[in-house]
């Protein structure tokens, strides 16, 4: 919908032409009918007189207003707050005008800006009206002031005027002595308290008190009788004498005597319970969920701070991280609208259970509430609310025809106010609900600051990691590989390394994993492969065949990559390794079978002259047929066969079979076997006997610098 002033209204559209355009016509026509109503509503009088002619350019000028503030894109609210000033600066004073033009607005058929117009338009109007009656109160102190000095030569002029005034306010003015006591007021307030001027002069000002008063207007107004103050301006509520609340914009002047003593108060009240009422109603909007009615996210961190402000000594406080289990499940089968109700549902029953508590239940958004607990009393309290909240959603909630069951996992923080701030509360509890969810759901579980160490660590590693590399914040160790049969150096296994500028080095078991979730184990494993080719090939060019092969190892996401033989290709070319010098390492669950897309892009690193191996073989549940089909020429045990061989509670002459097993398997497929993790002589030796291959392990070597491997070579060869 939108409006325009009659001369617009008043050239109709053609009907005849081809496609019509019978949407401007009923635009036409609800700006004509905004237009009469509008007009009606001015022409109403509201006790002002005004010139037919003005009038009517008033109406057409307010209206044109806000027709415009309709269209524009993007809202511009000072088009509605210059029409409701220019009502004001053309008398239109009655609060009644206000609420009846207000009302009017909402009723046309508005796109959601309605609560933004009304808003900018009451905005306009109150704050032309206070600008009217500062003037006004200006005036008022001026003839005061004329009337004090000029007494002699004036008094029944000047007394003249400000009576005038005085009786013609279109807002309320009363006039009392220092002590407090009413002497006069005038018509507009009378009609403002609904009372008679019997009922207002000589009460004392301390009897309208309201409970609802802003803090601080009493102290004001001591200040202001005792002289410490010219004036002072509040928003303070009023009872009138049917009972009602009438909410004013009130304004106390001082007026002195001749030596500069203090003798009247002066005090103008502006009706503004409408504009009240109507910010009120915005304000609830925006602190509330529109679905539940909860407090919504703003309201829970606005109370949340506010615990923070000034807390005592010893302040506690709690925080319960509500998520529901499968509500996904019941949005993507029964449909948004059942999704609704459930949320809304549980809102209720959250609500019902815990507010009681004296406990804060908000909606963050989604399916997550929250629970503040003011003035925690401890863990057990915090518990105690977690529990409570899993007993509220113990059974199932009925809609329609459908008996949802609905669950909820819980993340439970307490703390001293003192020891957080509101943003790592909140974070702690966050992932606290993680941790309750990837504990399987239906369950609550408590804050604990080792875990969330972890949990903040992996996430200042996920926001560094993507400008690591760009920074030169990633280095390569090498780990000896050696021949079980005599101890000398075979190869080598490239393994990466983070200088984190917090947290210091990092090895590859913090960071890789995060790189997989994240997408950047692509940029970085095609450093990590061009930087250990180029330091393989340096080793070449100085060791020549002593120098060892290199290995490296391939993440999934990598080994399924279109790119990945591209890759290998140029860097051996522009490294000048040869392909037989390096082994690509890679997971049991790389491929998944015989069809798999990846299959291919391997066998095509092997025609390049590439080996493979099989990394950490024994930890996943692989086909062992696999082998059998994946192209690769050796295999290396999991370091944690070896290691639970030293482990009281194991079996270690079963481990030693299972690794005896192993060996025998990869011999019979013709591939070399590596064990990993071997720590030891003993184990060293033990591992010979069975016929395996190479090992690595700190028995053998830690990884160490380029340098450190050079020096080796070095030294193996005689050199």
């Amino acid at each position: 919908m939108s409006w325009a002033p009659p001369e617009e209204a008043a050239r109709p559209e053609r009907q005849d032409r081809p496609g019509g355009h019978r949407g401007t016509d009923v635009r036409h026509e609800h700006a004509t009918g905004f237009h009469r109503e509008w007009a009606r509503l001015l022409q109403g009088g509201h006790g002002v007189a005004v010139d037919p002619a003005i009038l009517d350019r008033l109406i057409s000028r307010t209206a044109g207003l806000l027709h415009r503030a309709q269209l524009e894109r993007p809202f511009q609210p000072e088009l509605a707050t210059e029409a409701g000033a220019l009502l004001v600066d053309a008398q239109f004073t009655d609060p009644a005008v206000l609420s009846r033009a207000v009302e009017l607005l909402q009723l046309q058929p508005l796109d959601d800006r309605a609560p933004q117009l009304c808003g900018a338009f009451a905005a306009g109007w109150a704050a032309a009206l206070r600008e009217r009656t500062l003037r006004e109160q200006e005036s008022i102190r001026l003839a005061a002031d004329t009337a004090r000095q000029e007494i002699e030569k004036a008094l029944r002029a000047s007394e003249a005027r400000f009576r005038a005034l005085f009786e013609s306010a279109a807002i309320g003015i009363g006039l009392g002595d220092v002590d407090g006591t009413i002497l006069t007021v005038n018509r507009a307030l009378q009609d403002l308290f609904g009372a008679r001027p019997e009922d207002l002069q000589g009460r004392r000002v301390g009897d309208l008190v309201h409970p609802e008063d802003t803090p601080g207007v009493w102290e004001a107004y001591e200040e202001l009788i005792a002289g410490k103050r010219e004036y002072f301006q509040f928003d303070k509520p009023y009872y009138r004498q049917d009972g009602e609340v009438v909410w004013t914009h009130l304004t106390v002047s001082l007026i002195r005597d001749d030596d500069g003593k203090p003798v009247y108060q002066v005090a103008m009240l502006e009706d503004i319970t409408d504009r009240y009422r109507l910010q009120e109603r915005l304000r609830h909007q925006a602190n509330h969920d529109p679905l539940t009615g909860l407090p919504n996210r703003a309201a829970f961190f606005e109370r949340l701070e506010k615990l923070f402000e000034e807390p005592e000594p010893g302040a506690r406080f709690g925080l319960c991280y509500v998520d529901l289990d499968g509500f996904k499940v019941v949005n993507d089968s029964l449909g948004h609208d059942t999704g609704d109700q459930l949320l809304t549902a549980v809102a209720g029953r959250l609500e019902a259970a815990l507010t009681p508590l004296g406990h804060l239940v908000a909606r963050l958004g989604g399916d997550e509430f929250v629970v503040l607990l003011e003035n925690c009393r401890g863990e057990q309290e915090a518990v105690a609310a977690a529990k409570t909240v899993l007993a509220a959603l113990t059974k199932p909630v009925l809609i329609g025809d459908h008996r949802l069951a609905v669950g909820a996992s819980v993340g439970v923080l307490e703390r001293r106010v003192a020891s957080t701030t509101p943003g790592a509360a909140v974070r702690a509890a966050d992932l606290t609900l993680y941790r309750a969810k990837e504990a399987g759901r239906g369950r609550w579980v408590l804050f604990d600051p080792q875990e969330n160490a972890r949990a903040v660590s992996r996430y200042t590693v996920s926001v560094r990691m993507p400008s690591a590399l760009d920074r030169g914040e990633f280095f390569i160790d090498y780990q000896p590989l050696c021949s079980l049969r005599d101890g000398s150096l075979v190869s080598v296994e490239a393994l990466v390394r983070w200088r984190h500028p917090q947290l210091g080095v990092l090895g590859p078991e913090e960071f890789i994993g995060i790189a997989e979730e994240t997408g950047l184990i692509m940029p970085l494993g095609r450093w990590v492969l061009e930087q250990a080719c180029t330091q393989a090939a340096d080793w070449v060019r100085q060791f020549g065949d002593a120098a060892p092969q290199l290995n490296v190892n391939l993440a999934v996401r990598q080994a399924r990559s279109a790119s990945l033989v591209g890759d290998v290709e140029r860097i051996l070319r522009t490294t000048g390794l040869s392909p037989a010098k390096l082994q690509l390492e890679i997971t049991e669950s790389t491929v998944v079978g015989p069809e798999d897309e990846a299959l291919k892009y391997l066998h095509a690193l092997v025609d390049l002259g590439v080996s493979l191996a099989v990394d950490d073989f024994g930890t996943g549940w692989s086909n062992l047929a696999y082998l059998r089909d994946l192209p690769v020429s050796g295999l290396k045990i999991a370091g944690s066969f070896v290691g639970d061989l030293h482990d009281p509670g194991k079996d270690a002459a079963l481990g030693w079979r299972i690794i005896s097993g192993l060996v025998s398997l990869a011999h019979t497929l013709g591939l070399t076997v590596t064990a990993e993790g071997v720590e030891t002589g003993a184990d060293a030796d033990r591992l010979r006997q069975m016929g395996c291959d190479w090992a690595q392990g700190w028995h053998f070597g830690r990884p160490v610098r380029p340098a450190d491997i050079a020096r080796r070579i070095a030294e193996g060869s005689g050199r």
